[in-house]
């Protein structure tokens, strides 16, 4: 299908997904969320990728939702679209090319990793507009910073920038200024290369172990580890160490 709002670009294993909205700070509206939600669909069924990487155009990674002026269950379930890149079962990155804010963090903290430009702010600052966050902000941030950060960001709107992100886990690398691409694409490059399933699985048991009993977790981690086993892709792994060589993972 045709974007406009939305560019996915795809090279090799990676998938790029572009809000391209730059003059509007690709804020989110509601032709936006529908073509990011197509392109996460297209991530997923393309056998080809093995990554994706969700940045921004222009200056900014994405600073909020658009034209808001009301919550009503409608305009809700129109643009929420965090759950579309949570549900990708492959590794995403968050290439943060400038400001993540309200919706625009809720999408990042959708992501498995964040990387942050130097100078980027980053925020839940929908309280300062009256409002909550709303796809997914008040869950994924306590899981992914400490419980009473989270509570001060959200409850005061407080922004921080990608130097403070990464003191408190919440990006894991900031990329100097003009390195960003380079940045993300070693990383993303480094996923690529390694196996397609053991990733997904790896990615499956951290996700839905979190909101487990340790036990159940532990049960989940070993059994996609069996299941892993039947793969031909172990098989090659196997192979590639006793044979010192690079592996060829096929994803199969």
């Amino acid at each position: 299908m045709t974007r406009s709002s939305v560019l996915l670009e795809k090279r090799d294993a990676i998938a790029r997904i572009v809000l391209n909205r730059p003059a509007m700070g690709n804020a989110i509206d509601s032709a936006l969320a529908h073509e990011l939600r197509d392109a996460c669909r297209d991530v997923v069924e393309d056998d080809d990728v093995t990554v994706a990487v969700i940045t921004g155009a222009g200056q900014s990674f994405c600073q909020g939702s658009a034209g808001f002026s009301g919550l009503t269950p409608g305009v809700i379930a129109e643009r929420q679209v965090a759950c579309a890149i949570a549900d990708i079962p492959k590794p995403t990155i968050a290439a943060m090319n400038g400001d993540a804010l309200g919706q625009g963090l809720e999408l990042a903290l959708a992501c498995d990793l964040r990387v942050a430009a130097e100078g980027a702010r980053l925020g839940l600052t929908q309280i300062l507009e009256g409002t909550m966050p709303w796809d997914g902000g008040t869950q994924r941030l306590p899981r992914a910073v400490p419980r009473g950060i989270a509570l001060e960001m959200i409850l005061t709107g407080k922004t921080i920038d990608a130097r403070e992100a990464l003191a408190i886990g919440l990006v894991t690398r900031v990329a100097a200024p003009g390195e960003l691409d380079a940045t993300v694409g070693e990383l993303a490059a480094k996923l690529a290369a390694s196996a397609p399933i053991a990733g997904r699985y790896a990615k499956e048991a951290i996700h839905q172990g979190m909101d487990l009993p340790l036990s159940h977790a532990l049960r989940l981690e070993a059994d996609l580890a069996v299941l892993l086993h039947t793969s031909s892709d172990r098989s090659e792994g196997i192979r590639a160490f006793l044979e010192k060589r690079t592996p060829r993972f096929k994803g199969g």
